[in-house]
């Protein structure tokens, strides 16, 4: 039957098919599916081992963060996980091929240091990466997808951070093909259709060698999303597995990659490695779903770039994820444990574009370090993206580094303020163990305990409407920051990043005009600084002097008659 008799009988049209194949493959395209999980509405708080510790961790040091977060009343704020970062793995995979703890550092294994932290009133989060070995040459998870989100969904973990270290990109080439054979499970032979007699679609043209002994014609072309082959007329006698056998014209010294989607909705993939073979036929073979009577299979390469190739992986993952945690509660009879998903991709593949398609949160920058170069440079990258971050979805400008290295009290006042404003995730990175007294109460006069659980501030982060703020005025040195917010209230920053005072200040009236500010005009207004913990009316300007390296926080009302 030729395609299009295919598409009238099945009503649909060509430009149909190719959207829901393409959606189907999870490639970058407009309008790619939204990831949804159920996990971090509002933008995730908690603690990770790696900013502080690096490499120097054990079951002992993070079942002490566990204790310390509960006994600095941590969780009242809203911190919910205690994630491992890396190097709690093994530097092996165990006889199943399964990820293990390292045997001497965490050796009753991460189960149960998951069970520990929960009863400490936390959430476990842990740490591989999308490659073939972490940043610290460790086993990580790219080609153990399934395997390892199994693995932890059954461990109960909850958080997942997803690293770049070591990443293979998917290529771009696309193999040659000169047919495929169908062939039903347990049997021989099979059914051959030739490329050259498909559907070519885009730049896929007919090409001749000789040595290709059966038809000496191949299809080529398919390359980085150019062309498409469609095999409208596949038949298979009854429902069920089949194996489908690529015959290919072998060329070239790098791996190929192609995507086979059969009926628009089920994705199988291959990967046809670099050739130094003696002849030109080669084979990939991978089984598939058909149903009964008449099927179509489209092959192609949608990867057309790095960037296309690193939403992929990280999609592949977050689908894996999704997958595993449901399999676990419906085994075990208990409620789904979604996994909030971080994507850690330090923005080189531009993850804002696709990030939403693929988890929960996704790093927009380089690393973080415990200084103020590198705090201001990753605001400047960050703040930038606010179009990108709503509820569930988050742009993540790195853990905070309030309280570590040479930041003064100004600058940990100021980048947990910025981080804040910019609705990111709030993941603390020092040790909170100096939090707690000798005599196991809380030091409520610690400085950097009063910055991160400075209510009104955390509240200004975790708004339900989950806008990120947006910089509506800025000189190079200060900056005034607006961040919408629920309850037609807004809050806004003067951030001077400069070595010596300035001034900066705003229009109430002139913000009341802005698109998402649900602030009334109004005759006056209520200002409540958030630091200093005092509050004013004021009717339209504000401006101040701000100290060099800090801000001034505002939270904004209507003031009632």
């Amino acid at each position: 039957m030729p395609l299009s008799d295919f598409l009238k009988k099945n009503h649909l049209c060509p430009v149909c098919l190719l959207k829901k194949a393409m959606a189907a493959t999870q490639v970058h395209v407009d309008g790619a599916k939204q990831f949804s999980n159920g996990a971090a509405k509002t933008p995730p708080m908690g603690w990770a081992s790696w900013n502080l510790f690096r490499h120097n961790i054990n079951e002992t040091l993070i079942e002490e963060i566990a204790r310390a977060m509960k006994a600095a009343r941590l969780d009242e704020c809203g911190y919910t996980y205690v994630n491992v970062d890396d190097c709690w793995m093994a530097s092996a995979r165990d006889a199943d091929g399964r990820l293990q703890s390292d045997p001497v550092a965490f050796p009753s294994g991460i189960r149960a240091l998951a069970e520990k932290v929960n009863a400490a009133g936390f959430k476990l989060g842990i740490y591989t990466s999308n490659g073939t070995l972490t940043c610290e040459d460790l086993p990580s998870s790219l080609y153990h997808e399934r395997t390892d989100a199994e693995t932890f969904a059954e461990w109960g973990v909850e958080y997942f951070k997803y690293d770049f270290c070591h990443n293979e990109a998917i290529p771009t080439a696309a193999p040659e093909l000169e047919k495929i054979t169908v062939t039903r499970q347990g049997e021989t032979g099979g059914d051959v259709y030739y490329a050259f007699e498909a559907d070519l679609r885009g730049g896929a043209e007919v090409l001749t060698d000789e040595k290709l002994t059966e038809t000496g014609k191949y299809v080529t072309g398919l390359d980085a999303g150019g062309g498409m082959i469609v095999f409208d007329h596949v038949n298979a006698p009854e429902e069920g597995d089949y194996i489908l056998t690529l015959g290919l014209r072998k060329s070239g010294l790098f791996e190929k990659f192609a995507e086979i989607v059969v009926n628009g909705a089920d994705v199988y993939t291959v990967r046809v490695p670099a050739t130094k073979g003696f002849t030109r036929e080669g084979r990939a073979q991978v089984t598939v779903r058909l149903r009964e009577g008449q099927n179509f299979i489209l092959l192609h390469n949608p990867i057309g770039s790095r960037m296309d190739s690193a939403a992929r992986q990280y999609r592949d993952m977050g689908s894996e994820l999704t997958r595993a945690t449901k399999k676990v509660a419906e085994e075990r009879g208990e409620p789904e444990k979604p996994i909030c998903y971080s994507i850690c991709e330090w923005g080189l593949n531009r993850p804002w574009k696709w990030g939403a398609t693929a988890g929960n949160l996704w790093r927009t920058t380089p690393d973080i370090k415990p200084f103020w170069a590198s705090i201001v440079g990753i605001y400047e990258a960050n703040v930038r993206l606010a179009a990108y971050a709503g509820p569930g979805h988050w742009n993540d400008p790195d853990m905070l580094e309030v309280g570590n290295g040479s930041l003064t009290d100004r600058e940990n006042i100021a980048h947990f303020t910025l981080w804040c404003m910019m609705a990111a995730p709030l993941i603390l990175g020092n040790d909170v163990r100096q939090f707690i007294r000798e005599d196991g109460t809380v030091d409520t006069e610690n400085k950097i305990w009063k910055i991160v659980t400075n209510p009104d501030a955390i509240a200004i982060d975790q708004d339900p409407r989950g806008l990120q703020c947006r910089r509506v005025k800025t000189t190079g040195l200060t900056d005034v920051l607006v961040k919408p917010m629920a309850d037609n209230e807004i809050a806004v920053c003067l951030f001077n990043k400069g070595p010596k005072a300035m001034e900066a200040g705003f229009s109430l009236k002139e913000l009341t005009e802005m698109a998402d500010v649900t602030l009334p005009k109004a005759e006056s207004y209520r200002v409540r600084n958030i630091w200093e913990r005092t509050e004013f009316i004021a009717k339209d300007r504000i401006a101040q002097s701000v100290e060099p390296h800090s801000v001034i926080l505002y939270r904004i009302k209507e003031k009632q008659s």
